[in-house]
């Protein structure tokens, strides 16, 4: 069994406790447990969150597999023992994570120094001034520099967990505990922080869960008429509330809910052409080829080579 110490201190972001969850659920789904999870801190006992919630917790002084740094409400929140205690776990642990601010707990141990790493973009210019003999990849979902893996902010909690499951288990494993969390799987490593997604912003529940039903539901035709069934409404009314709360007709939202998936699928590099046009609904690859230089202005094959070469730099 895989012992995995999830470290937290005062005034912790109670996010950083989510990938416990992904392990969690990664033990549910196997006929007898991988993972074996602590909570642990500089002297162990109550750890107070920056939401007020307070967790128990064990010393930090056991033999980790991994360690996992949570991140802050700040920039830096650690002790020189804490310090200390992280640089001395790490020297016995196979690997070592951080996630969001958490970085700034490894870099100021020592332990980033001259590899390639990330944090929350907010945080990232003080990053890169505070330590700048780390290789900072300020627009990456999650970085892998031998033992040290890092992630971006708040939500990157779950891509950094899965892949951790996918690196001790398999893909299979990893979209498993996916679907199990409502997921569509984890964002690639090397994939933006920044989502076109996040633009999204529907004022009403009805055409809200016509948009998460589109991005549910990639595989199937998506037509006007469908997703007006889902939102209630009819084709013409929907199309015309949808418009005005998104400022684009369900047509283009649903190229870009594919595009995007598409482009997770390619920066993750294990797919082939065929199996991404397949899982996301394009019809074939020149349709995807059209939809990609219509929203990105790049052809896939150009999306993949990039991400490769950002996996290698």
């Amino acid at each position: 069994m895989r012992l995995i110490g999830i470290v937290v201190y005062p005034n912790f972001r109670l996010i950083g406790l989510a990938a416990a969850t992904v392990l969690e659920i990664a033990n549910s789904l196997r006929a007898s447990p991988f993972y074996d999870v602590r909570i642990v801190s500089e002297g162990g006992g109550l750890v107070r969150s920056s939401s007020g919630v307070s967790v128990q917790t064990e010393p930090l002084q056991q033999i980790f597999d991994t360690i996992m740094i949570s991140g802050g409400a700040s920039e830096l929140s650690a002790t020189h023992a804490l310090l200390e205690a992280i640089r001395g776990a790490a020297g016995s642990s196979r690997r070592v994570a951080s996630t969001c601010t958490g970085a700034f707990l490894l870099a100021e141990a020592g332990l980033l120094d001259d590899r390639r790493a990330t944090t929350h973009w907010f945080y990232a210019p003080e990053f890169r001034r505070r330590y700048p003999r780390v290789r900072l990849k300020e627009d990456r979902i999650f970085v892998v520099d031998g033992a040290v893996w890092t992630s971006a902010g708040m939500t990157a909690v779950f891509d950094l967990a899965l892949a951790l499951v996918e690196d001790d288990l398999g893909r299979d494993a990893s979209r498993a505990v996916a679907r199990q969390l409502v997921l569509y799987h984890r964002r690639a490593g090397g994939q933006s922080q920044y989502s076109r997604l996040l633009e999204l912003d529907p004022k009403s529940d009805r055409v809200q869960s016509a948009v998460t039903f589109a991005r549910q539901n990639l595989q199937q035709a998506l037509t006007v008429e469908q997703l007006a069934d889902v939102a209630r409404l009819s084709p013409r009314q929907f199309s015309r509330v949808f418009r005005k709360e998104l400022g684009k007709s369900p047509a283009k939202v649903v190229e870009q809910l594919r595009v995007e998936a598409a482009q997770l699928m390619l920066e993750d590099g294990g797919h082939s052409i065929e199996e991404v046009v397949r899982e996301t609904g394009f019809a074939n690859r020149e349709q995807l080829r059209r939809a990609f230089l219509r929203t990105l202005g790049q052809p896939p094959q150009a999306v993949r080579r990039s991400a490769q070469l950002q996996r290698t730099t």
